[in-house]
C-alpha cells in the first residue's frame, strides 16, 4: 500500500508538472520600475497611477465601464486558433466603501467593454463578478480562460492553490480585441489604490 501511495503521488506530481510546462507564457509584466511595451492608456490621468514595489497601482475614481479613467489596455495575442488565459492578482489596499467599487480584468471588442472579471463591493460585501461568488480576502488572483468564443472565469483567494470557477459563457469578439486592467466606482474624497501584480497571458494546451 505504501508503494502504491508513493507511485500515485509521483504520478500526480508529474502530471501537474507537465500541465504547468504546457502553459506557455505569451506575455508577462511584473510591473518593475516601468510598464512593459505594448500597453496603452484609456483616459489616462498620470497622477492616479504609479509603479510601486513590484505592482501597478491605480487609484479608484468615480465612473463606470463607459467612463473609466486609467484603463490600461493591450491587444490580445495571436494563438493560431488555440486558447489562452489572462491572469492578474488584485489587492485592495484599503477597505472599499462605494457600492460597486471594483478592480479587475475587462475585455474590449472594437473599443467597447463587453465583459468583466472583477473583485467588487456589493451591499457591503465582496464578490467575484460574474457569478457573484462571495470572498473574504482583500487579495485574489483572477484567471480568464478563452477558447474560441467560450470563456471560463476563475479565481482563487490569497492562500488558495486551486482556482475556482466563477462563471462560464461566450464572449463577443470584434475586429480589434483587447484586455484591460482597471478600477472604477471609487470615492471622490478618498485615496483607494488598487494593486495589480504578476500579469500574464498564457497559451492554453488544446482541450481534451
Amino acid at each position: 500500500m505504501k508503494t502504491f501511495l508513493m507511485l500515485t503521488t509521483a504520478t500526480l506530481s508529474l502530471t501537474l508538472a507537465v500541465h504547468a510546462e504546457s502553459a506557455t507564457v505569451l506575455f508577462a509584466d511584473k510591473f518593475e520600475e516601468e510598464l512593459a511595451d505594448g500597453w496603452t492608456w484609456l483616459r489616462e490621468d498620470r497622477d492616479d497611477w504609479r509603479i510601486a514595489d513590484g505592482a501597478l497601482e491605480i487609484r479608484a475614481r468615480p465612473g463606470d465601464a463607459q467612463t473609466v479613467r486609467n484603463a490600461l489596455l493591450r491587444p490580445l495575442p495571436e494563438t493560431d486558433g488555440e486558447g489562452f488565459a489572462v491572469e492578474a492578482t488584485i489587492t485592495f489596499t484599503a477597505p472599499l466603501t462605494q457600492q460597486f467599487e471594483q478592480a479587475g480584468i475587462t475585455w474590449y471588442a472594437d473599443g467597447a467593454p463587453v465583459f468583466k472579471l472583477v473583485h467588487e463591493l456589493i451591499d457591503n460585501d465582496y464578490f467575484i463578478i460574474p457569478g457573484r461568488i462571495p470572498t473574504e480576502k482583500k487579495t485574489v488572483r483572477l484567471r480568464l480562460e478563452v477558447r474560441d468564443a467560450a470563456y471560463v472565469a476563475k479565481f482563487r483567494e490569497e492562500g488558495e492553490e486551486a482556482y475556482r470557477v466563477a462563471a462560464e459563457g461566450e464572449l463577443s469578439f470584434g475586429a480589434k480585441n483587447q484586455i484591460s486592467l482597471q478600477t472604477y466606482h471609487g470615492p471622490a474624497d478618498a485615496d483607494h489604490w488598487m494593486r495589480f501584480t504578476d500579469f500574464q497571458i498564457l497559451a492554453l494546451p488544446a482541450a481534451p
